[in-house]
């Protein structure tokens, strides 16, 4: 059996009772890194064979689908977070479908629904894009096709390349596009940053040194926000 287990972004006291359990009995835990992951289950009291699960080696994610025909029970994580969204995972999960191997998905920790619930934004739908190719054309495509939907659009970024990718979001969908950038996701440093696209990234220009990874949300104008309310309220 496969489990897909979560785990913190963050502040380790995130972990479920659930997600404890599973790793407490399973058999192995298959991780991006050994020794992150040596780290969250010593911290926890936990001893279990980890082995490296690396989705662009066929190799490895066939010795872990061998792993589970044998009839081991495993726990996919990754490094934090949920796997297969925006993480390693979805290539094993198939194969275990496939071969009709018992998948449980376990809920828990994810960045997009933190940074989404704490934005303060119009709820209902989104456009998760998770993170973007590198090259500025095939990205600006993506973000002006999502954006196009009508629907906050999720990004992830890292440090080294949010500047960069706040000036496309201007570039792409104009100066005042407004936008929501969550740093550090329940970590003690965290951090909320709001403002239009070009504001962000002449702010965060400014700065010696960015560091945390970045949750974007690319907003709509106070108008299409209160649009939808409207719409909602009618059809309530």
């Amino acid at each position: 059996m496969l489990y897909i287990v979560p785990t913190p972004i963050g502040n380790l006291q995130d972990i479920t009772l659930r997600a404890l359990e599973v790793l407490k009995t399973a058999d192995a835990v298959l991780c991006e890194d050994t020794r992150r992951t040596q780290i969250l289950l010593s911290h926890f009291g936990l001893s279990k064979p980890t082995y490296r699960y690396n989705e662009n080696d066929d190799r490895s994610v066939a010795r872990c689908l061998e792993a589970l025909k044998s009839g081991k029970t495993c726990a996919l994580v990754s490094d934090c977070g949920t796997p297969c969204i925006s993480d390693p995972g979805w290539k094993l999960v198939k194969a275990a479908v496939a071969e009709g191997i018992k998948v449980s998905s376990l809920p828990g920790p994810s960045a997009v629904a933190c940074a989404l619930a704490g934005a303060g934004i119009t709820g209902g739908a989104f456009t998760f894009l998770g993170f973007l190719p590198r090259k500025p054309g095939k990205a600006a495509k993506l973000i002006a096709a999502a954006y196009a939907l009508q629907h906050p659009v999720v990004l992830y970024e890292s440090p080294y390349r949010v500047v960069k990718m706040l000036q496309l979001i201007a570039d792409t969908l104009g100066n005042e596009t407004p936008v929501i950038l969550a740093r550090e996701l329940s970590k003690v440093y965290e951090e909320w940053l709001r403002g239009t696209a070009q504001q962000l990234a002449e702010t965060l220009g400014k700065k010696q040194k960015v560091q945390g990874e970045f949750v974007m949300i690319i907003d709509r104008p106070a108008a299409a926000e209160r649009e939808e309310e409207h719409a909602q309220d009618a059809y309530f």
